[in-house]
């Protein structure tokens, strides 16, 4: 059985389990717990009534949070002659096309987001290994393969989030720091409510938006009212 640590079970002590709470309620009651020594990521998991084995069931995409995410993101560029420009001009962290290909092929992964040009991918690809597993792969439903560089680097640097369905059906996604207050972090969880929302596949049948939780980095699952959420206007 696994041991959880006072700060845990202190952070549990007003949760009530049997409750699903209405997303202002969540935020209070997140904000209400003691807090440990860092700055706690503060997540949002969504249970789906989706088929993730079937491909025309895969929930994936990309969402600007309105509030940001509390992290500044290191954004790199594949791309070559205005589009590399552009994404200079936009503020880029690096820009390149055969150098950065290659820093990458012999191990260099210090970045966070990475785009490139439809045109530089068939390069790109051939870093699928590497690239991959590390979730750093170009794709179009993320807005990260685009000839469009200067919007793609300031929508990752304004706080966008990818996010993608689990075989479970489920979908992670960071929504702020637990240092937001509590408006923030409430605009940024209807945002991310909202999107994951309008990104139900056409061929999902029955409920969709089975369940959503609240949490932080090292607290506990807060169960959130979808269907209180679902009924608002």
């Amino acid at each position: 059985m696994k041991q959880r640590s006072k700060l845990y079970k202190s952070r549990c002590a007003n949760l009530d389990r049997s409750k699903n709470y209405v997303f202002a309620e969540g935020v209070a009651l997140l904000k209400s717990m003691p807090t440990a020594k860092f700055d706690e990521t503060v997540e949002m998991a969504f249970t789906l009534g989706i088929d993730p084995r079937q491909s025309d069931q895969i929930v994936r995409g990309a969402v600007v949070l309105p509030r940001g995410t509390g992290k500044t993101q290191k954004v790199v560029v594949v791309a070559e002659g205005e589009a590399a420009d552009a994404a200079k001009a936009a503020g880029a962290d690096e820009v390149g096309y055969q150098d950065l290909l290659a820093k990458m092929k012999g191990g260099w992964l210090d970045f966070d987001v990475l785009i490139a040009t439809p045109a530089a991918m068939k390069d790109v690809r051939t870093l699928g290994r590497v690239l991959g597993p590390r979730g750093l792969m170009p794709n179009p439903k993320t807005g990260t393969v685009t000839d469009d560089t200067a919007t793609a680097v300031k929508e990752a640097k304004a706080g966008r989030v990818e996010y993608r369905c689990d075989k479970a059906g489920c979908v992670m996604m960071p929504i702020g720091k637990l240092s937001f207050d509590a408006e923030a972090i409430l605009d940024n969880m209807n945002t991310a409510f909202q999107t994951i929302l309008k990104a139900r596949p056409t061929a999902c049948k029955g409920v969709y938006m089975k369940a959503a939780t609240l949490c932080s980095t090292m607290g506990p699952g807060i169960p959130l009212d979808v269907n209180a959420k679902l009924k608002e206007k």
